[in-house]
């Protein structure tokens, strides 16, 4: 059985359908990521799971559980790091994770000894008598994370955990996660930053207008897409004649973008021929500087799948 089951949830707000048949595993010690656009359902989705607010249809399971059946059992298990940074600004972190270990039941010298583990944890030990509202956007998130860890959660769901941050504080989380991963936490993280994702989880849900558009392994997902591979050219100008010859080409070719002397290529795979790309560029009077094939990331996969339009 999987650790964490969500089976065909369905929701509605003011008769508008927000989630459709909504259904995915997570296995016990894993890292699963959940992407989609604004408006796709994911806060919905994770509202549902940590019980603040019911499907009309469909289970929530985790670790055997049923969350409508016992949902106070499943919160002791979870842990839960939301966007918005939920700390007090005019205390202390050290007074903040106090706080919010007696809200999980903790006191006395087992909630003390807990904190200054976390505080150690998160590199914040030094800082730990000052205010909230002195510390830097990576030293907030970093601390928001500590608090939904202070009662041993064996279940963690992170929403958008890096926002932001700067390169370096988001490295430190990042490896911190990675940490908590390897000795047992099950990681349900959620993000727009897709080379995250792809970094950080080896399955998915791709979730677009409440209806699931891509579930599996980065690989599966990927296979969705017909255009599974990118070319990037870089030649001593780009002339028309070029641009000509390259859409004359019956190759497998179906998006071509020019930067400056840059060209990139999505192309299917399956049927793309780099010899007759070369052969037709090296009949123009452009000189290849480069070129290369790769496979197309995880944002370029979620684009192609969800529309590259802007979503209010």
């Amino acid at each position: 059985m999987s650790y964490v089951t969500v089976k065909n949830i369905n929701k509605q707000f003011q008769q508008k359908s927000v989630l459709k048949n909504v259904s995915f595993t997570i296995e016990k010690g894993e890292r699963f990521g959940l992407i989609g656009p604004n408006g796709a359902g994911k806060s919905t989705l994770i509202d549902i799971m940590t019980g603040l607010t019911a499907a009309e249809s469909g289970e929530v399971m985790v670790d055997g559980v049923d969350i409508k059946k016992d949902i106070l059992a499943i919160r002791k298990k979870l842990g839960v790091v939301p966007q918005d940074i939920a700390l007090m600004e005019e205390l202390t972190g050290y007074d903040n994770l106090i706080y919010f270990g007696g809200m999980y039941g903790l006191s006395g010298a087992i909630l003390k000894t807990r904190v200054n583990e976390l505080l150690t944890t998160i590199g914040l030990t030094a800082h730990a008598k000052k205010k909230v509202k002195t510390y830097s956007g990576g030293m907030k998130r970093r601390l928001n994370i500590a608090a939904a860890l202070l009662h041993h959660p064996e279940f963690l769901i992170l929403d958008e955990p890096t926002v932001g941050v700067d390169p370096q504080s988001r490295q430190y989380i990042f490896d911190f996660l990675k940490q908590l991963n390897e000795a047992g936490t099950t990681i349900l993280y959620i993000s727009h930053y897709m080379e995250e994702i792809e970094a950080l989880c080896e399955r998915l849900l791709i979730l677009d207008l409440g209806t699931e558009v891509a579930y599996g392994t980065k690989a599966e997902v990927k296979s969705l897409v017909r255009q599974s591979s990118k070319v990037t050219i870089t030649l001593d100008y780009v002339s028309d004649e070029v641009l000509t010859a390259i859409e004359a080409l019956d190759n497998g070719i179906s998006e071509v973008t020019r930067d400056f002397n840059n060209i990139t290529l999505l192309v299917d795979s399956s049927v793309f021929s780099m010899m007759r790309l070369i052969q037709a560029l090296e009949a123009t009077d452009s000189v290849i500087k480069s070129l290369s094939l790769e496979d197309i990331s995880l944002e370029e996969t979620f684009l192609q799948l969800t529309g590259k339009s802007l979503r209010e």
